[in-house]
């Protein structure tokens, strides 16, 4: 192999592990999300765990953070509107890049 190939190779990696990175920071921004929005709504245990995770689900729906925006902003119905909740997520994105490199 060249050192061309080797190179390719090493980019087309690195590119991989990047985008693989970004979407589990972006998945654990969500969950992070839905835990601070259950708190608004006084769940707690596994009834916050598991908004957190219709959470995680709901940014499935199409691309962009718009679709968990929504969902959230329209569950809070008056305890947070859709720029809070776009702020919070730009404000937990970091939090939940931290986190997963802490975990490696």
């Amino acid at each position: 192999m060249t050192t061309f190939d080797d190179r390719e190779n090493a980019f087309e990696a690195k590119f991989a592990h990047d985008a693989d990175m970004q979407f589990r920071a972006e998945a654990r921004r969500n969950k992070l999300v839905g835990l601070w929005a259950a708190g608004l709504l006084g769940k707690s245990g596994d009834a916050a765990a598991d908004y957190a995770m219709s959470v995680v689900s709901a940014d499935f729906e199409e691309a962009g953070i718009e679709d968990v925006v929504r969902k959230v902003a329209a569950d809070l119905a008056g305890k947070a509107s859709a720029d809070e909740v776009r702020a919070k997520m730009a404000e937990l994105l970091p939090v939940a890049k931290q986190q997963l490199m802490d975990e490696l």
